[in-house]
């Protein structure tokens, strides 16, 4: 498909620059299709098997980016802060040498996939208190210090998980349907067969971890097995 056909500029006047400047939109391909279709689906993986091995304590020390035992977490977190971050800035070098929102089914769907991005970003900032039996603000012979919104089940965190949880493969989708209609106007065989390979690649990565059991229950990882915590008791006999 030539490029003529698809009324795709090829260069733009900055006034800030006073000057034309070519405008290559395979960088802006490559980053947003390294965005959403690798680094986001890795740190989709990472958080689903990347959580320990539940033991009898769990995880006992704060969560934070400079625990090692929450590197899962914090990859998972702090990785998709970046990707917005990082598809914020693509968004807006697009929008400034197309000067103006184009309307395409493209720049839709990519609309759709930051603002998703963005919505899963401020919802897990709401995700609440994390609390527990054996964390570290908790004391033995205390248990109003066990509660928070995550160990105690609470209305807004169970709201946050069924949310964040499935929202976020919404924005892969609309993340596929982006980077395919962007491809269709801007032609890149190559770089196209590379991103054909990627499902398989996830595919094959995450049928080993199943396979060696590395997807734990994250409130078992975090909090322990006991049956003294609210919510393994309430999936005793499920």
């Amino acid at each position: 498909m030539a490029l003529e056909q698809t009324h795709i500029p090829t260069e733009v006047y900055l006034g800030i620059l006073s000057r034309t400047i070519e405008i290559h939109w395979n960088y802006h391909a490559i980053l947003m299709a390294g965005i959403w279709l690798i680094l986001v689906p890795l740190c989709i993986t990472i958080i689903r098997y990347g959580k320990p091995k539940p033991t009898e304590f769990g995880v006992r020390s704060k969560v934070s980016l400079w625990n090692r035992e929450w590197w899962w977490f914090s990859i998972h977190k702090y990785g998709l802060y970046a990707a917005v971050l990082l598809s914020l800035a693509g968004l807006t070098v697009a929008l400034v040498v197309s000067q103006g929102f184009s309307g395409s089914v493209h720049s839709i769907l990519g609309l759709l996939t930051i603002l998703m991005g963005c919505l899963q970003a401020i919802s897990g900032m709401l995700r609440g208190t994390h609390g527990g039996k054996f964390y570290y603000t908790a004391r033995p012979d205390d248990p109003a210090s066990w509660q928070g919104d995550h160990y105690s089940r609470t209305t807004r965190r169970r709201m946050f998980e069924a949310y964040h949880k499935t929202a976020g493969y919404f924005a892969v989708l609309f993340a596929i349907g982006a980077t395919g209609s962007g491809l269709m106007q801007y032609p890149m065989p190559i770089f196209a067969s590379v991103l054909l390979s990627l499902p398989f690649v996830f595919l094959v990565v995450w049928v080993v971890l199943e396979f060696f059991e590395r997807r734990y229950d994250g409130y078992k990882a975090v909090h322990g097995y006991g049956l003294e915590h609210p919510y393994n008791k309430a999936r005793e006999y499920l």
